[in-house]
């Protein structure tokens, strides 16, 4: 099969390999579809943590099952399927407190490899975190079902309801996917960022206000009524935004920190802001298998609508052209076709 590599930061070789076969309690997928995604876009240009090098590339899929292994119950070859790359595993110390996104093993057992004709996915995953892709969803929409999980879990917990005032600081595809998720629980939302087609395309989706970061701090008066935010969501990973964030929270609002900085890296926040004006400032990171079973339900209720967030598709052959246009901000996300 055809399977793409990537072997060092901007290179990316397609090399043809053996056809997985799926150990008991695994399964074999025929990946239909593929989306790019802003951890990807990292380890393209600089290299990722979470990626090794050289190594398989790509973790947002979906597909069709072409073999199961043995024991596997409720799939057989022919269903699609979407799925995520990880699932928790049940029994560290963190899965004992049912922090399942912190599971100690979360990242040493994912799969990687989505840009690719085939990709096994193993027993723990399977039992977990894969689901029957309705009819009427593309194979593409489907695939959206891993960073949508991370949107709700970033979500989940906060209550927003309608009329609450959100601010979505980074209009690549997870701010989007925050401002989708925020309208369809009632907030007013209002979404910055450098690129102004994408503001564009926030604003046809239902965002509010879509103002330059230049103008965000003069207009947050006229946006809140005086107050600030409810809730600021960073969804960018930049020092310089994630110090800026309690800059635009109301008191007793609550930031969202999304976007994730280089280990090491330091920030710093006004003490006196922080305890006197009560402001929440919370991490996100991954998701739990209740958010993929949540991310799956408004996937195929149709309650979000992903489609046109992928900006075009490519062939395996041609993986090169959306990270380059990616790394120029052009697009959204986009779909590798095997």
């Amino acid at each position: 099969m055809k399977a793409v590599y990537l072997t060092r930061p901007g290179t990316v070789e397609i090399k043809e390999v053996p056809a997985p076969k799926p150990a008991a309690g695994e399964i074999l997928v025929r990946i239909k579809a593929a989306l790019t995604c802003g951890t990807d876009l990292k380890a393209f240009l600089r290299g990722h943590t979470l990626i090794p090098m050289p190594g398989l590339f790509g973790h947002e899929f979906s597909g069709v099952i072409e073999e199961t292994g043995k024991g596997v119950k409720g799939f057989k070859p022919g269903d699609e399927v979407m799925s995520v790359h990880t699932a928790p595993c049940r029994v560290c110390r963190y899965c004992a407190k049912k922090l399942y996104n912190l599971c100690e093993n979360i990242m040493n057992t994912k799969i990687l490899g989505a840009f690719a004709e085939h990709i096994v996915v193993p027993r723990h995953i399977l039992k977990q975190n894969v689901y029957l892709k309705p009819s009427h969803l593309s194979f593409e929409e489907a695939a959206f079902l891993e960073p949508l999980s991370c949107v709700v879990h970033g979500m989940s917990g906060l209550n927003i309801k309608k009329g609450d005032s959100v601010l979505i600081l980074g209009s690549g595809p997870i701010g989007l996917l925050h401002m989708l998720l925020a309208k369809l629980k009632g907030a007013k939302v209002t979404i910055t960022g450098l690129e102004r087609e994408r503001l564009r395309l926030a604003k046809t989706l239902g965002a509010d206000e879509i103002p330059a970061p230049s103008m965000l701090v003069e207009n947050i008066e006229s946006m809140t009524g005086g107050l600030g935010f409810d809730y600021v969501f960073e969804c960018t990973g930049q020092l310089e935004v994630w110090e800026n964030t309690v800059n635009y929270v109301r008191r007793g609002g609550t930031v969202i920190l999304f976007g994730g900085c280089k280990q090491g890296t330091i920030v710093t926040y006004d003490t006196y802001r922080i305890h006197y004006d009560e402001i929440t400032i919370k991490g996100i990171f991954h998701f739990t298998p209740a958010d993929v079973r949540e991310a799956y339900k408004l996937l195929s209720s149709g309650a979000i609508n992903v489609g046109q967030l992928v900006s075009g598709r490519y062939s395996l052959e041609n993986i090169r052209e959306p990270f380059e246009r990616l790394s120029r901000g052009e697009g959204i996300k986009y779909a590798l076709i095997p």
